[in-house]
């Protein structure tokens, strides 16, 4: 009774693949794209009505339409709910996650989004997938692990100093020795955030295990790069310092 039933059947036809070869082959694309203003039109309560097409279309041959859901599947979460997510969105995301680079960066651009709306214990066991988004099916793909930077920056606060010392810094310190500045640059701030982190939750001795691996790695690094990084973290870090002594006085 929200919308004429004639109308969501049309709507739900669209994945069949006989009307793609007839009608339009961008035609699931394109139901790809309207998916979450469907769902927030009929509610999460009727979420029963769209699950097999959204399944449907998570599997589809063409990477486009797969790399429209992995754009949106945040925002589809936040309609659905923590237990329709948790149920039939995780899963869907899980494949994502290990599909082509193209469809991986629409979940990687708001993995932070996504992450947040898990349950702490169902959050944690993504910890151990992180890692994989250094490794890209293009190594050139820079601005790829260039974004899994800015996204660890944002991650930090949702899992505790302990999780972040563990798995976190492994890939900071990796993508600080990137070949790219850019990516390099980035990683240098999310350094001097998991620095913060550590002290902010008094987690000293964390923070100065990690201070002193990046002194042995970068100080007295036998590459003038690895030594400049070194400057680098030291010169963001001062600039953080100062930023947060201004914001209290």
């Amino acid at each position: 009774d929200i919308i004429p039933q004639p109308l969501l059947d049309q709507y739900l036809s669209m994945t069949d693949p006989a009307r793609a070869q007839t009608v339009d082959t961008e035609i699931a694309k394109h139901c790809a794209y309207s998916l979450p203003g469907v769902a927030l039109t009929l509610g999460r309560q009727n979420w029963h009505c769209l699950k097999d097409t959204y399944e449907t279309l998570a599997s589809d041959v063409q990477w486009k339409v797969r790399r429209t859901l992995a754009f949106s599947i945040h925002e589809l979460a936040v309609i659905l709910g923590d237990q329709l997510t948790a149920a039939d969105l995780v899963p869907i995301f899980n494949g994502f996650l290990k599909d082509l680079d193209e469809v991986r960066i629409g979940v990687l651009k708001h993995l932070y989004d996504f992450l947040k709306l898990l349950h702490a214990d169902k959050r944690r066991e993504y910890l151990y997938q992180l890692q994989e988004f250094v490794v890209t099916d293009n190594s050139r793909n820079w601005r790829f692990r260039y974004e899994l930077a800015e996204q660890l920056i944002l991650i930090l606060e949702l899992y505790n100093p302990n999780d972040v010392y563990d798995y976190l810094r492994h890939i900071a310190l990796t993508l600080c020795s990137d070949k790219v500045s850019e990516v390099r640059w980035i990683s240098f701030k999310l350094v001097v955030a998991i620095l913060q982190k550590f002290y902010t939750n008094n987690a000293n001795a964390l923070g100065l295990n990690f201070i002193n691996e990046l002194v042995v790695r970068f100080r007295h690094c036998s590459k003038w790069v690895g030594r400049q990084a070194f400057a680098f973290i030291c010169q963001v870090g001062m600039f953080s310092l100062c930023f947060s002594m201004c914001t209290l006085n």
